[in-house]
């Protein structure tokens, strides 16, 4: 597999991931929105963002500051 193809399957397979672990999730943000992970995006600018059931807009992953565990 040429390296390019490599990296966009390994990128896509974290992202997967990613969605795996949020998804369905409560959170809490650093600016003190909480709810529920609804979808999360890959952002070609900001890299991956959620949104929040219940609050407008998407925020970076980055601002999570706490996430349900299992």
């Amino acid at each position: 597999m040429p390296a390019v193809k490599l990296r966009a399957a390994t990128i896509l397979g974290e992202f997967e991931q990613a969605q795996s672990e949020l998804i369905g999730k409560a959170v809490v943000l650093a600016d003190g929105k909480a709810g529920t992970v609804e979808n999360l995006w890959l952002d070609e600018f900001h890299g991956l963002r959620i949104s929040i059931k219940g609050h407008d807009g998407k925020w970076p992953v980055s601002t999570i500051k706490f996430a349900q565990t299992d």
